[in-house]
């Protein structure tokens, strides 16, 4: 049992609905970064926490995780893959340490995805760019009169 003395529910706004947020390009920072064995213990995979940091969905966590030392060779490189694409977003090409991903802004492209396990919605990470990504889609301008 945990000590509740002092907490007031009437003093704490309740927490919103924990549903996935809705397909789209989210500005976020990497809030968390661990090293983890895999659940057969033959691997382990870096587990990302992220924020978003602004927009209507600002406060909501999304995480990530790179198999960077599994048996299969390819799943590796997908991780890897990954990696140099967030080390690219952040502007840290060379870390020595997943903390030195922390707390830079860059862009995540989120999608919905059915879990197998339970058929519910649940966010994944689909890429990751630079903070000005966006600004580097030409908007289209008027034809000339």
């Amino acid at each position: 049992m945990a000590d509740l003395r002092g907490f007031d529910a009437q003093t704490v706004e309740p927490n919103d609905s924990f549903d996935p947020i809705p397909n789209g390009d989210y500005l976020c920072i990497i809030t968390a970064s661990e090293m983890k064995p895999t659940k057969a213990g033959d691997g382990a995979y870096l587990e990302l926490e992220l924020q978003v940091i602004e927009g209507p969905y600002q406060g909501r966590k999304l995480w990530d995780r790179l198999n960077l030392n599994n048996a299969n060779d390819t799943t590796v490189k997908i991780a890897k893959g990954t990696l140099s694409a967030i080390c690219r977003a952040v502007g840290v090409l060379q870390p020595k340490d997943s903390c030195e991903l922390h707390d830079i802004p860059l862009l995540v492209k989120v999608a919905c995805k059915k879990r197998d396990d339970t058929d519910e919605l649940t966010n994944v990470i689909k890429s990751y760019k630079k903070r000005d990504a966006v600004a580097a889609v030409p908007a289209s301008s008027p034809a000339p009169a």
